[in-house]
């Protein structure tokens, strides 16, 4: 089994353990909570950088940032096309 950087064998092993104790729709909600929790703290480290920044520049760099240029290009558009 590989080691996770930061974590001992023993730790790891014990972990993936209790991962696969968990159910799938356990595994989904853990999964959910973790990447909104992620990209909560991504915009929140966007906004701290540009604290002037519109709600929708915010969103366009976090797309940008996340995804890639192209993507984020055709999100503005999306976005033009599609006042909110």
């Amino acid at each position: 089994m590989r080691e996770l950087s930061d974590t001992s064998r023993d730790a790891s092993e014990f972990q993936i353990a209790l991962l696969q104790a968990k159910t799938i729709s356990e595994r989904l909600a853990l999964t959910l909570m973790l990447s909104q929790t992620t990209s909560a703290l991504s915009k929140r480290a966007i906004r701290r950088a540009n604290p002037d920044i519109s709600e929708y520049e915010l969103r366009c760099r976090f797309v940008e940032m996340h995804y890639g240029k192209v993507l984020a290009d055709n999100f503005r558009q999306y976005l033009k096309e599609h006042p909110v």
